[in-house]
């Protein structure tokens, strides 16, 4: 495997870095972002450049490249690094955790973050550019199509299909066979049992503040 240039300088880029590294055994071989962002010339002792200059220093031809951004703008940004990325030659790197329970036949698509404890049942499909945090569920023949966030303890149920650019948060379930349209945005703790149309937002209520103290309470 050729060495891996990662991009960001945030606390997803240094995750990438030790999942990477440490279990995925690539050699790491520098960061980079934009010019206007860098702040310093090393992240972790190793390299940071500019990615204007990236394809100078460390050549498609010899170095493999990860997008570490997260799901801002509904992904968008980290979209269209990856899609530049992409038409500078770079082989864009994915990462599935030896501590995934990966069942499924169908590989990946490139630039996937796959971290531990997650559970990936027969006969599904992932795209490109997917991010699984830790300890989701995605049930068999379901379909996580490109530039999705997952964050964790998610349960996507059989026959699920997750359009593209759409996030999960935390404790979310989808039942199954339903399709959730491009950029849909599910909160913390949603339930969704329909299908859903483009750009719609779910939000589960909040749980109340009790009016006593910790001190108050007799358990």
């Amino acid at each position: 495997m050729k060495p891996l240039v990662i991009f960001g300088a945030g606390d997803i880029a240094r995750l990438a870095w030790r999942y990477f590294s440490r279990d995925g055994g690539r050699a790491i071989a520098a960061f980079t972002v934009d010019r206007q962002y860098r702040q310093g010339e090393k992240l972790l002792e190793l390299p940071l450049v500019d990615f204007e200059e990236v394809g100078r220093d460390y050549p498609p031809k010899e170095f493999d490249l990860f997008v570490a951004m997260s799901y801002k703008g509904m992904n968008e940004p980290r979209a269209r690094k990856y899609a530049e990325a992409r038409s500078m030659g770079y082989t864009l790197a994915s990462y599935v955790s030896s501590r995934c329970s990966f069942l499924t036949d169908e590989a990946v698509g490139d630039n996937c973050f796959i971290l531990e404890d997650n559970t990936i049942q027969p006969f599904v499909t992932i795209g490109n550019d997917v991010t699984l945090w830790s300890g989701n569920h995605i049930g068999h023949d379901s379909v996580i199509e490109d530039h999705c966030f997952i964050s964790s303890h998610v349960v996507v149920s059989g026959h699920v299909r997750v359009g593209a650019y759409c996030f999960l948060g935390v404790n979310a379930t989808l039942r199954n066979s339903i399709t959730l349209a491009p950029r849909t945005l599910v909160g913390a703790g949603a339930l969704l049992m329909k299908d859903t149309k483009e750009g719609e937002v779910f939000v589960a209520a909040r749980t109340a503040r009790f009016p006593r103290t910790s001190d108050q309470v007799d358990l």
